[in-house]
């Protein structure tokens, strides 16, 4: 079964500008640019089959364009235990009100609701085991990066596909938002 997320896709120059985050943990396994987003809404496993009601329930979601901007890195778990290292998301009104929508559009089409408040963010890495003083140091040398503001035009429905040198993502439906013409 394929597992499914909905996601805004970042601009290369600003996924380029990520990347210029992503060294100096050890034992972070990096999200590699090209696979860099923001993920509005995690749907996980789904028969294929109800792929196009998702996307049908999707493709009925209105909302204005925007601007976006990145600012701040953290991480998520405790300073001891980290597992995840991100590049933060500035609050944006309009952000929020788009991912609120998804929602609703994904629990139109007959799953099941999101328990966990939504969190904005660019998963930069996955942590195994990295120490307090290395993440602290990290955040410390990066907690000015800021990235944007960029347009966002639209949002994606991705499949993901674990394999074993990382996840695969291919777009299975994009849609546009409104534009100012």
């Amino acid at each position: 079964m394929p597992r499914l997320f909905v996601a805004i896709e970042l601009p290369e120059d600003v996924r380029e500008r990520l990347a210029g985050l992503c060294n100096g943990l050890p034992g972070a396994r990096w999200v590699p640019p090209e696979n860099q987003h923001l993920t509005l809404r995690f749907i996980g496993e789904v028969p294929a089959g109800e792929i196009p009601d998702v996307a049908g329930a999707l493709a009925r979601v209105t909302a204005p364009g925007f601007a976006l901007s990145i600012s701040g890195v953290g991480f998520f778990g405790q300073r001891k235990r980290a597992r995840l290292a991100w590049a933060g998301v500035e609050k944006n009104p309009a952000l929020i009100e788009l991912q609120r929508r998804v929602e609703a559009a994904v629990q139109r089409a007959g799953l099941p609701v999101e328990e966990r408040k939504f969190s904005p963010h660019i998963t930069l890495a996955r942590l195994k085991v990295t120490r307090p003083d290395r993440l602290g140091g990290w955040m410390e040398a990066h907690n000015l990066f800021r990235a944007g503001p960029f347009p966002v035009t639209r949002f994606v429905l991705f499949s993901s596909f674990l394999s074993q040198s990382g996840a695969i993502y291919t777009a299975e439906a994009e849609f546009d938002l409104k534009t100012n013409s």
